[in-house]
């Protein structure tokens, strides 16, 4: 706990804003969400882009508590993160349905997803950094900056970083089940196994 009287402010996309603050931490995962404390004495106000924790600062120790209570009434917070890191980078999730979702993929230079396939989605991808190879069956192809490719229900695919810089890309997801574990996994430069870990 910081000493002082001083608020702790960790540094973010979008740092918070402590006002007569004491003892306290304020942070926001997200630079679209602010977060401002006000003659706060002895808390913590975390927001993420899905939840948000207030607590008093002596109280850190019971967030397994609420992690709990959250897992027992199903509440999706408790088990996936909003920002999911592979080997190969990272993915979040800006928009889900019944029936599509949309993600963010960034994917490190020199990297690979595995080759696979999906039995229940089809998916969109719009490259809007860098340059992607990508992979549909027999197809290779590279996609950059504001194309895009689509990815037939059951088509083995894999999408692969060749340049210098990260590329990153949106992808829309759409059919009847959307879950990470709906991967069938042919090659994969990480050896992982079948299931969710794309």
């Amino acid at each position: 706990m910081p000493s002082g009287g001083k608020a702790t402010r960790i540094p973010t996309a979008s740092s918070p804003l402590a006002i007569d603050c004491a003892d306290s931490l304020l942070r926001s995962d997200s630079d679209r969400l602010e977060v401002v404390g006000i003659g706060l004495k002895n808390v913590m106000a975390i927001a993420m882009n899905d939840a948000v924790l207030i607590a008093d600062m002596s109280r850190a120790q019971d967030v397994k508590k609420a992690v709990d209570v959250l897992k027992a009434k199903g509440s999706t917070q408790a088990t996936t993160f909003p920002k999911d890191h592979r080997p190969w980078g990272w993915f979040e999730s800006l928009a889900i349905s019944d029936r599509f979702q949309v993600k963010r993929i960034h994917v490190h230079p020199g990297a690979a997803l595995s080759l696979q396939s999906h039995h229940h989605r089809a998916e969109h991808w719009i490259v809007v950094t860098g340059t992607a190879e990508v992979t549909i069956d027999d197809k290779v192809q590279l996609v950059t900056e504001n194309e895009s490719v689509y990815i037939p229900l059951g088509a083995v695919h894999r999408m692969r970083n060749p340049g210098k810089v990260p590329m990153v890309l949106i992808e829309v997801q759409t059919g009847a089940y959307l879950g990470e574990d709906d991967i069938i996994r042919y090659e994969d430069v990480y050896a992982r196994g079948q299931g969710a870990k794309g």
